[in-house]
Protein backbone atom coordinates (compact mmCIF):
# COMPACT_ATOMS: atom_id res chain seq x y z
CA UNK A 1 0.00 0.00 0.00
CA UNK A 2 1.36 3.43 -0.96
CA UNK A 3 2.20 5.79 1.89
CA UNK A 4 -0.22 8.64 2.44
CA UNK A 5 1.21 12.12 1.82
CA UNK A 6 2.39 14.10 4.81
CA UNK A 7 0.04 16.57 6.48
CA UNK A 8 1.12 20.17 6.67
CA UNK A 9 -0.81 22.32 9.16
CA UNK A 10 0.77 25.76 9.75
CA UNK A 11 1.08 26.18 13.51
CA UNK A 12 0.73 22.43 14.02
CA UNK A 13 2.89 20.53 16.50
CA UNK A 14 4.49 17.28 15.39
CA UNK A 15 6.22 14.42 17.17
CA UNK A 16 9.15 13.51 14.93
CA UNK A 17 11.55 10.58 14.92
CA UNK A 18 14.54 10.05 12.64
CA UNK A 19 16.46 6.76 12.77
CA UNK A 20 19.87 5.63 11.66
CA UNK A 21 19.91 3.54 8.51
CA UNK A 22 19.36 -0.10 9.49
CA UNK A 23 19.14 1.26 13.06
CA UNK A 24 22.87 1.91 13.13
CA UNK A 25 24.35 4.36 15.65
CA UNK A 26 24.28 7.96 14.45
CA UNK A 27 26.69 9.31 17.08
CA UNK A 28 30.31 8.27 17.54
CA UNK A 29 31.47 10.83 20.11
CA UNK A 30 29.60 12.92 22.66
CA UNK A 31 30.73 15.96 20.68
CA UNK A 32 28.67 14.70 17.73
CA UNK A 33 25.50 15.30 19.71
CA UNK A 34 26.72 18.81 20.51
CA UNK A 35 27.18 19.39 16.79
CA UNK A 36 23.61 18.27 16.14
CA UNK A 37 22.50 20.80 18.76
CA UNK A 38 24.16 23.56 16.74
CA UNK A 39 22.66 22.38 13.46
CA UNK A 40 19.13 22.21 14.92
CA UNK A 41 19.51 25.66 16.50
CA UNK A 42 20.47 27.17 13.15
CA UNK A 43 17.89 25.26 11.11
CA UNK A 44 15.01 26.08 13.47
CA UNK A 45 15.81 29.78 13.09
CA UNK A 46 16.06 29.54 9.29
CA UNK A 47 12.85 27.55 8.80
CA UNK A 48 10.65 29.09 11.49
CA UNK A 49 10.40 25.87 13.53
CA UNK A 50 9.85 25.93 17.30
CA UNK A 51 11.54 23.12 19.22
CA UNK A 52 9.48 22.25 22.31
CA UNK A 53 11.37 19.13 23.39
CA UNK A 54 14.00 16.72 22.08
CA UNK A 55 16.16 13.72 22.93
CA UNK A 56 19.18 12.45 20.98
CA UNK A 57 19.40 8.68 21.55
CA UNK A 58 22.13 6.35 20.24
CA UNK A 59 20.58 5.39 16.92
CA UNK A 60 17.60 7.76 16.62
CA UNK A 61 16.31 11.16 17.64
CA UNK A 62 12.99 12.39 19.03
CA UNK A 63 11.64 15.93 18.85
CA UNK A 64 8.43 17.90 19.36
CA UNK A 65 8.36 20.55 16.64
CA UNK A 66 5.92 23.34 15.86
CA UNK A 67 5.97 24.42 12.22
CA UNK A 68 5.12 27.70 10.55
CA UNK A 69 4.25 28.23 6.91
CA UNK A 70 7.23 26.21 5.67
CA UNK A 71 6.67 22.43 5.59
CA UNK A 72 8.39 20.25 8.17
CA UNK A 73 10.24 18.37 5.44
CA UNK A 74 12.44 21.36 4.66
CA UNK A 75 13.68 21.53 8.25
CA UNK A 76 14.19 17.78 8.55
CA UNK A 77 16.07 17.60 5.27
CA UNK A 78 18.33 20.45 6.36
CA UNK A 79 19.36 18.90 9.66
CA UNK A 80 19.70 15.36 8.26
CA UNK A 81 21.89 16.38 5.32
CA UNK A 82 24.06 18.79 7.32
CA UNK A 83 24.62 16.35 10.15
CA UNK A 84 25.35 13.45 7.75
CA UNK A 85 27.98 15.54 5.94
CA UNK A 86 29.52 16.55 9.26
CA UNK A 87 29.76 12.95 10.47
CA UNK A 88 31.22 11.75 7.17
CA UNK A 89 33.94 14.40 7.31
CA UNK A 90 34.68 13.97 11.03
CA UNK A 91 34.80 10.17 11.10
CA UNK A 92 35.67 9.37 7.46
CA UNK A 93 32.49 7.41 6.76
CA UNK A 94 30.37 6.97 3.63
CA UNK A 95 26.89 5.78 2.75
CA UNK A 96 23.45 6.70 4.03
CA UNK A 97 23.38 7.72 7.69
CA UNK A 98 19.60 8.01 8.13
CA UNK A 99 16.58 6.14 6.91
CA UNK A 100 15.18 7.94 3.90
CA UNK A 101 11.93 8.98 5.60
CA UNK A 102 11.56 10.59 8.96
CA UNK A 103 8.37 9.74 10.86
CA UNK A 104 6.02 12.49 11.98
CA UNK A 105 2.68 12.60 13.80
CA UNK A 106 0.47 15.68 14.12
CA UNK A 107 -0.42 16.11 17.82
CA UNK A 108 -3.53 17.24 19.68
CA UNK A 109 -1.62 19.42 22.14
CA UNK A 110 -4.51 19.89 24.57
CA UNK A 111 -4.64 16.16 25.33
CA UNK A 112 -1.17 14.83 24.65
CA UNK A 113 1.49 17.54 24.93
CA UNK A 114 2.48 16.93 28.55
CA UNK A 115 2.51 13.15 28.16
CA UNK A 116 4.63 13.36 25.01
CA UNK A 117 7.21 15.62 26.63
CA UNK A 118 7.53 13.19 29.53
CA UNK A 119 7.70 10.23 27.16
CA UNK A 120 10.51 11.86 25.16
CA UNK A 121 12.51 12.82 28.25
CA UNK A 122 12.21 9.32 29.76
CA UNK A 123 13.65 7.67 26.64
CA UNK A 124 17.19 7.43 28.10
CA UNK A 125 15.79 5.68 31.18
CA UNK A 126 13.81 3.18 29.12
CA UNK A 127 16.89 2.64 26.96
CA UNK A 128 19.08 1.96 30.03
CA UNK A 129 21.29 4.95 29.24
CA UNK A 130 20.50 6.71 32.53
CA UNK A 131 18.81 6.01 35.85
CA UNK A 132 17.49 9.54 36.14
CA UNK A 133 16.62 11.59 33.02
CA UNK A 134 18.45 14.54 34.61
CA UNK A 135 21.67 12.52 34.28
CA UNK A 136 21.33 12.45 30.50
CA UNK A 137 22.88 15.52 28.88
CA UNK A 138 21.40 15.19 25.41
CA UNK A 139 17.75 15.99 25.91
CA UNK A 140 15.77 19.10 26.84
CA UNK A 141 14.83 17.70 30.27
CA UNK A 142 17.48 19.78 32.03
CA UNK A 143 16.18 22.90 30.29
CA UNK A 144 12.74 22.24 31.76
CA UNK A 145 14.29 21.85 35.20
CA UNK A 146 16.18 25.12 34.81
CA UNK A 147 19.59 23.39 34.96
CA UNK A 148 20.50 24.14 31.34
CA UNK A 149 19.68 26.94 28.95
CA UNK A 150 19.51 26.34 25.23
CA UNK A 151 17.88 29.41 23.64
CA UNK A 152 16.41 27.30 20.84
CA UNK A 153 14.43 25.09 23.28
CA UNK A 154 11.05 26.67 24.05
CA UNK A 155 9.57 25.49 27.34
CA UNK A 156 6.99 28.17 28.07
CA UNK A 157 4.07 26.43 26.33
CA UNK A 158 4.48 23.20 28.30
CA UNK A 159 5.36 24.82 31.62
CA UNK A 160 2.44 27.23 31.19
CA UNK A 161 0.09 24.25 31.24
CA UNK A 162 1.30 23.44 34.77
CA UNK A 163 1.42 26.85 36.48
CA UNK A 164 1.68 30.55 35.70
CA UNK A 165 4.77 30.97 37.88
CA UNK A 166 7.90 29.46 36.29
CA UNK A 167 9.38 28.11 39.52
CA UNK A 168 6.07 26.46 40.46
CA UNK A 169 5.71 25.07 36.95
CA UNK A 170 9.23 23.58 37.01
CA UNK A 171 8.51 21.90 40.34
CA UNK A 172 5.23 20.47 39.03
CA UNK A 173 6.99 19.28 35.88
CA UNK A 174 9.72 17.52 37.92
CA UNK A 175 7.07 15.70 39.97
CA UNK A 176 5.15 14.74 36.83
CA UNK A 177 8.25 13.19 35.24
CA UNK A 178 9.31 11.51 38.50
CA UNK A 179 5.90 9.83 38.69
CA UNK A 180 6.78 8.01 35.48
CA UNK A 181 10.00 6.50 36.84
CA UNK A 182 9.80 2.86 37.77
CA UNK A 183 6.50 2.41 35.97
CA UNK A 184 5.59 1.17 32.53
CA UNK A 185 4.25 4.15 30.63
CA UNK A 186 2.39 3.36 27.44
CA UNK A 187 3.54 5.47 24.54
CA UNK A 188 1.06 8.29 23.89
CA UNK A 189 1.59 7.52 20.21
CA UNK A 190 -0.41 4.33 20.68
CA UNK A 191 -3.47 6.61 20.81
CA UNK A 192 -3.15 7.74 17.21
CA UNK A 193 -6.39 8.16 15.31
CA UNK A 194 -7.63 4.94 13.77
CA UNK A 195 -8.96 6.93 10.82
CA UNK A 196 -5.58 8.56 10.19
CA UNK A 197 -2.36 7.19 11.73
CA UNK A 198 -0.62 10.47 10.85
CA UNK A 199 -2.55 12.11 13.70
CA UNK A 200 -2.41 11.76 17.50
CA UNK A 201 -5.95 12.78 18.42
CA UNK A 202 -9.57 11.72 18.18
CA UNK A 203 -12.22 12.42 15.56
CA UNK A 204 -13.12 15.74 17.20
CA UNK A 205 -9.51 16.89 16.85
CA UNK A 206 -9.51 15.89 13.19
CA UNK A 207 -12.68 17.89 12.60
CA UNK A 208 -11.23 20.96 14.38
CA UNK A 209 -8.12 21.01 12.24
CA UNK A 210 -7.74 23.81 9.73
CA UNK A 211 -7.55 22.68 6.16
CA UNK A 212 -4.44 20.53 6.01
CA UNK A 213 -2.30 20.78 2.94
CA UNK A 214 0.11 18.33 1.43
CA UNK A 215 3.46 20.11 1.21
CA UNK A 216 5.58 19.73 -1.90
CA UNK A 217 8.22 17.06 -1.59
CA UNK A 218 11.48 18.50 -0.30
CA UNK A 219 13.93 19.32 -3.05
CA UNK A 220 16.84 17.02 -3.70
CA UNK A 221 19.60 17.48 -1.14
CA UNK A 222 23.26 17.94 -2.06
CA UNK A 223 24.06 14.48 -0.69
CA UNK A 224 21.38 12.92 -2.88
CA UNK A 225 22.59 14.86 -5.93
CA UNK A 226 26.14 13.61 -5.36
CA UNK A 227 25.00 10.01 -4.84
CA UNK A 228 22.89 10.00 -8.01
CA UNK A 229 25.64 11.59 -10.11
CA UNK A 230 28.20 9.06 -8.88
CA UNK A 231 25.85 6.15 -9.49
CA UNK A 232 25.16 7.34 -13.04
CA UNK A 233 28.86 7.87 -13.83
CA UNK A 234 30.15 4.74 -12.14
CA UNK A 235 32.56 6.79 -10.01
CA UNK A 236 32.66 6.39 -6.23
CA UNK A 237 31.91 9.20 -3.80
CA UNK A 238 35.31 8.61 -2.20
CA UNK A 239 37.07 9.25 -5.52
CA UNK A 240 34.95 12.31 -6.14
CA UNK A 241 36.01 13.77 -2.78
CA UNK A 242 39.65 12.75 -3.16
CA UNK A 243 42.51 14.99 -4.30
CA UNK A 244 42.55 13.30 -7.72
CA UNK A 245 42.14 15.70 -10.65
CA UNK A 246 41.47 13.48 -13.66
CA UNK A 247 39.39 15.12 -16.43
CA UNK A 248 36.52 12.74 -15.69
CA UNK A 249 36.43 13.64 -12.01
CA UNK A 250 36.80 17.37 -12.63
CA UNK A 251 33.94 17.30 -15.13
CA UNK A 252 31.68 15.44 -12.69
CA UNK A 253 32.47 17.83 -9.84
CA UNK A 254 31.74 20.81 -12.08
CA UNK A 255 28.43 19.35 -13.26
CA UNK A 256 27.32 18.60 -9.70
CA UNK A 257 28.27 22.14 -8.66
CA UNK A 258 26.32 23.59 -11.59
CA UNK A 259 23.19 21.60 -10.76
CA UNK A 260 23.43 22.41 -7.07
CA UNK A 261 23.81 26.16 -7.60
CA UNK A 262 21.38 26.60 -10.52
CA UNK A 263 18.65 24.53 -8.85
CA UNK A 264 19.28 26.24 -5.50
CA UNK A 265 20.02 22.93 -3.84
CA UNK A 266 23.19 24.27 -2.21
CA UNK A 267 25.53 27.25 -2.26
CA UNK A 268 29.04 27.30 -3.65
CA UNK A 269 30.31 27.16 -0.08
CA UNK A 270 28.22 24.03 0.58
CA UNK A 271 29.63 22.35 -2.53
CA UNK A 272 33.17 23.36 -1.59
CA UNK A 273 32.78 21.78 1.85
CA UNK A 274 31.29 18.61 0.38
CA UNK A 275 34.23 18.21 -2.02
CA UNK A 276 36.93 19.41 0.41
CA UNK A 277 37.87 22.28 -1.87
CA UNK A 278 37.96 26.06 -1.76
CA UNK A 279 35.07 28.25 -2.84
CA UNK A 280 37.32 29.85 -5.47
CA UNK A 281 38.05 26.41 -6.99
CA UNK A 282 34.33 25.71 -7.28
CA UNK A 283 33.75 29.16 -8.80
CA UNK A 284 36.46 28.51 -11.40
CA UNK A 285 34.90 25.17 -12.28
CA UNK A 286 31.48 26.82 -12.71
CA UNK A 287 32.98 29.49 -14.93
CA UNK A 288 34.50 26.83 -17.18
CA UNK A 289 31.12 25.09 -17.45
CA UNK A 290 29.46 28.44 -18.28
CA UNK A 291 31.95 29.13 -21.07
CA UNK A 292 31.50 25.68 -22.60
CA UNK A 293 27.72 26.12 -22.60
Amino acid sequence: MARRPRLHVPGGLYHVTLRGNHRQAIFVLDADRDRLDSIVADASSRDGVTVHAYCWMTNHIHALLEVGEAPLGRFMQRIASQYARFLQRRHDTTGHLFERRYHSVLVDTERYLLDLVRYIHLNPVRGALAIDPADYAWSSHRDYLGRAHRPWVHQHRVLGMLAADVATARSAYAKFVAAGLGTTITSPLDSRAIDDRRVLGDRDFLERLPAATHPPAPRTSLDELIERACAASGLSIDRLRSAARSPELCALRAEIARRAVEDRIATRSDVARAFGRSVSAISQALEKVRRKR
